[in-house]
């Protein structure tokens, strides 16, 4: 006699399997083996899942088992094979450069070298030289002919950090490379021909640049082949107890000895902003572990006053308006007082300089990399340009 017999179950994550069987004989036992063996076959495919993204998570060096991580490890996972450009974009502080050498070691070049530079870190002529290379005598101080990175990285992968402010005559230079692997180093009359993959980073939003002609279209879409969004770290709080104790062993390791956070402490940290992402993160748990001395506790106490208490950042108070060459410091402690003078010098040094970090290093008495790395540490990319 025909029958039919409905069931259903609930996995161990609430996934829910409905099953409907119907036919003669004995319905209801049929039924419950085939819901049984759907079940596990789910369990096992989700197991088999969830360990490869463990599996690409250790292989990418990059710590996170949140949503919006996993979904990045998974587009990483999709482009192994590919000889693809990619554009990574993202906030400062959260890891683009890591996820460019992950791309790197995850690809058939692996076994070729794998060259970065900061776009943001020279002024044009040195970019360019930096880039290309250059002749003997094409400029005062050119005594030797120097092979660019482009040359340096032939095979491999190049790395171009911070791309967006790349000026337009670059640009243009950067496109004929990406579209025909040609380039002409400074004071030279033969072109060099190079096989690199070009992977690019920023944290400015190109289409709006181009919609205002400060970037070029062909080249956005030349480098927007594959892209890549690196989530803040607001984004994936989940993942700051792992990133923690990522950040302690690595000190731990460093120093011999171990340490750990308080309950206190981690939930401050799980309910801070990080407006300096990853990066702001690895500082502040290396400035905890400092502080702390011997303790092998570390308490709430060591913390950056304004993280977790919804103010904002003791190193980002507002700076002092146009024309105004005093500084005010609200802090009670001597660091936090020292970071909100050197922001405020630093931004005042910007708008005098308008914008041009070369000579606002000169005025501040520091190097341009190390007014650079400030400048990114503070969130000033924007300070001194013209609105």
């Amino acid at each position: 006699m025909a029958g039919s017999s409905e069931l259903s179950t609930t996995l161990a994550d609430g996934t829910e399997l409905h099953l409907r069987v119907s036919g003669d004989g004995n319905v209801e036992r049929l039924s419950k083996a085939a819901l049984d063996a759907a079940a596990g076959a789910v369990a096992d495919a989700r197991e088999r899942r969830e360990k490869s993204e463990d599996d690409l998570g250790s292989e990418t060096g990059i710590v996170g088992s949140s949503a919006p991580m996993l979904e990045l490890f998974r587009m990483l996972e999709r482009i192994r094979s590919s000889n693809a450009t990619v554009l990574v974009t993202g906030e400062n502080g959260t890891g683009k450069e890591l996820v460019a050498r992950s791309i790197h070691r995850m690809s058939r070049r692996v076994d070729k070298r794998f060259v970065a530079t900061n776009c943001s870190a020279f002024n044009d002529n040195l970019l360019e030289s930096e880039l290309f290379g250059h002749r003997r005598g094409a400029f005062t101080g050119a005594v030797s002919d120097k092979p660019g990175l482009f040359q340096v990285a032939d095979g491999g992968t190049f790395f171009l950090d911070e791309v967006g402010d790349m000026s337009p005559a670059l640009q243009v230079k950067l496109l004929r490379v990406l579209q025909e692997g040609v380039f002409l180093p400074v004071g030279a009359t033969e072109q060099k021909k190079v096989d690199v993959r070009i992977i690019a980073a920023t944290n400015r939003d190109l289409q709006a640049m181009v919609r205002d002609n400060t970037f070029r279209e062909d080249l956005y879409y030349r480098l927007h082949v594959v892209a890549l969004r690196v989530p803040p770290l607001r984004e994936r709080r989940e993942d700051i107890p792992q990133l923690v104790d990522h950040f302690l062993a690595r000190l731990g390791d460093r120093d011999g000895h171990q340490k750990a956070l308080s309950r206190d402490a981690m939930e401050r940290l799980m309910t801070h902003k990080w407006p300096g992402n990853v990066r702001e993160l690895e500082n502040e748990i290396e400035r905890l572990w400092v502080l702390s001395g011997d303790d092998k506790l570390i308490g709430e106490e060591h913390l950056t006053p304004s993280i977790g208490r919804g103010g904002s950042p003791s190193v980002r108070p507002s700076s002092p308006p146009p024309g105004d060459d005093s500084v005010t410091i609200s802090g009670t402690r001597l660091p936090e007082a020292v970071e909100q003078l050197e922001r405020q010098m630093i931004a005042e040094g910007l708008r005098k300089s308008k914008g041009n970090k070369t000579r606002a290093a000169e005025a501040l008495g520091i190097s341009r990399r190390n007014l650079i790395r400030k400048v990114q540490s503070y969130g000033l990319e924007d300070a001194g340009k013209k609105s």
